[in-house]
Formats: structure tokens, C-alpha cells, sequence
């Protein structure tokens, strides 16, 4: 058995966004970052869908063109803190114009309010004392003869970091079996513990706490970059002898999120988990090999030469 524990800190950019709130009752926001396959395009649906108040199915999240509002690339486990915080304040500021809109016409059921009476749910305006008053965008839009409104904020770091230490946290547990014959080493169970702030979406953060632990067997046991020492070139540079984990390298693998509350970190709460997912997963591999053999390797990946010559 081996484990590790792990820490990684919550980074953060400035970014900016766009949302905007269509006489069709459907919403749009627009950043000019990108996926990369964490979960970008649905978690900034649900963030801009929050908070306009809307189902999710009724927004639109573009993304990956310069012409959008700037953000950061994704990396440092810092898209959802950066781009979701800016999505976050776009889409409350366009809100915060329909409220006006509604509350200074006095054609609107919602009239003479303040914002602070208002709120928004599933896409209609509603007062908080009478959640039967009110009207949807559609309604207060098509009235007003707009097609559209839209508004651009941002969100950028503060001197938080100076006052507040901000990390993810984590633990992770691996049984390991050696052959004692042949140095062959499999991982039989892993289990991974993450504190990471605010989960935005447990089945997509699931999937890369999965995908990070998977890397550390990789990382640990089998990834290896060959050099040609005369020429400088990689002599591994396929997947017919770079080695990466497959089904059978993959054992039954446990996740647990333990959801936090934060106030300090972004407007979200959210904490990335892009790198903290395997930045313990090789420390525990390599220690339950330790565990099993009582011989310490430390140079990567943990080969079955390097084992064998150990244990002979």
C-alpha cells in the first residue's frame, strides 16, 4: 500500500466576457478562450445559465475566436476560476439591465421596484415578495422593441493571494502488487481524495480526477521519452513504443470530492483541478512499491529492470 498527499495552487487572470439575453427568451455568452476537452463548453453554459436565471438549454456558450472578449489559455488549472468568474459578472450585468429595464417601464408588472425586489428564475422576472408578479424576457424584450440586450464585464485577481493562502488539496491510496519473480508491478486499486473548492460539475470533474489518476500510472510505471544522445532525437516518438496505460493497466478507481466553501478565492469559489488530480498519484504508486519491496526507486517510470535489479 502506498500513498500521498498533494497541493496545488488556485490560480487565477484576468479575463472579460460578453453575455447577452435574446428577444426569443434564449441567452448567449462569449469568451475567447478554448477547450481542450475538460468541460469548458458545458460548464460556462451552466454558469452563465445560473445566473441569467435560464435552463441551460436556452444559452449558448461560444468560445475559441480572438475577436471575443480576452481570456487566459487554458492552463494552471485556471480556466473555471479565470473565464467562469468573467461569465459569472457578464451574465449578471446584462440581468442587471433587464431588472432596470423592467422596473422603469411602466408597462411591466414589475414596475417601481428595485433590483434588490427582483429576481429571476427559469426565465422570468419575478418580485421576491410576490414570485407571481412578473414577466419573462421574452415579454419585457418584444414590448420594448429590442432585439437583444448585452453587456461585458470582467473579473481579475486582487490581492487576495497576499492575504489568503490558496490551494487545492488532496490524497491519494494505491495497491500495488510485485511479482516477486519477475519485478512486474500492477496497480490493483487506487483511491483519490480532492478538496478543490466549489465543484462546478461532478460528472465532468469526476472524468478528470479519473483521466489524472490514469496519468500517474502512466507517469509512474510506464511513460518513458527515449533520446538518440549523438543526435538529439526521440527515438519513441510513436504510440507503438511510448508506452501509456490501457484497459488492463487500469484498475477500479474511486473518486472523492469534498466540496468546499471558499469565499476568498473568485467569485465562483471554484478551485481548478486540472493539475492536483495527478499530482500525487505517482508519489503513492512509487511509495507502495516501496511498501512491497523495501527498495526505493526514484528515477521515472518505475521499469521492471529497475525493479528486478533491486530485488535481486
Amino acid at each position: 500500500m502506498g500513498m500521498a498527499t498533494a497541493t496545488y495552487p488556485m490560480n487565477r487572470a484576468e479575463s472579460q466576457a460578453k453575455a447577452q439575453i435574446f428577444a426569443d427568451g434564449t441567452a448567449r455568452a462569449q469568451v475567447a478562450t478554448h477547450d481542450i476537452g475538460t468541460g469548458t463548453y458545458t460548464v460556462m453554459t451552466q454558469i452563465a445559465a445560473e445566473n441569467l436565471g435560464l435552463p441551460v438549454q436556452k444559452v449558448h456558450f461560444e468560445r475559441g475566436d480572438t475577436k471575443l472578449p480576452n481570456a487566459p489559455v487554458s492552463g494552471g488549472s485556471q480556466t473555471v476560476a479565470s473565464v467562469g468568474s468573467a461569465v459569472k459578472m457578464a451574465a449578471l450585468a446584462v440581468r442587471s439591465k433587464a431588472i432596470a429595464l423592467a422596473t422603469n417601464d411602466s408597462a411591466s408588472p414589475l414596475h417601481g421596484l428595485t433590483e434588490a425586489q427582483v429576481d429571476v428564475e427559469n426565465g422570468r422576472l419575478v418580485s421576491k415578495a410576490n414570485p407571481t408578479t412578473g414577466e419573462t424576457y421574452r415579454d419585457l424584450l418584444r414590448r420594448n422593441k429590442m432585439d437583444s440586450l448585452e453587456a461585458e464585464s470582467g473579473a481579475k485577481p486582487g490581492d487576495e493571494k497576499k492575504r489568503y493562502a490558496m490551494h487545492s488539496f488532496g490524497a491519494q491510496f494505491a495497491e500495488v502488487g510485485v511479482d516477486a519473480t519477475s519485478g512486474e508491478i500492477r496497480v490493483r486499486r487506487f483511491v483519490g481524495a480532492f478538496a478543490t473548492g466549489h465543484i462546478m460539475n461532478a460528472k465532468t470533474a469526476r472524468s478528470q480526477f479519473l483521466g489524472g489518476m490514469v496519468w500517474g500510472i502512466g507517469m509512474a510505471l510506464l511513460e518513458e521519452t527515449r533520446h538518440d544522445y549523438h543526435l538529439g532525437r526521440v527515438m519513441n516518438a510513436d504510440l507503438s513504443e511510448y508506452l501509456l496505460p490501457v484497459n488492463l493497466d487500469v484498475p477500479q478507481i474511486e473518486v472523492i470530492m469534498v466540496d468546499e466553501d471558499d469565499p476568498h478565492v473568485n467569485p465562483l469559489g471554484a478551485k481548478g483541478i486540472g493539475e492536483i488530480r495527478i499530482t500525487g498519484a505517482t508519489a503513492a504508486i512509487a511509495n507502495a512499491v516501496f511498501h512491497a519491496t523495501g527498495k526505493r526507486v526514484r528515477d521515472l517510470p518505475i521499469t521492471l529492470d529497475k525493479v528486478f535489479s533491486r530485488l535481486g
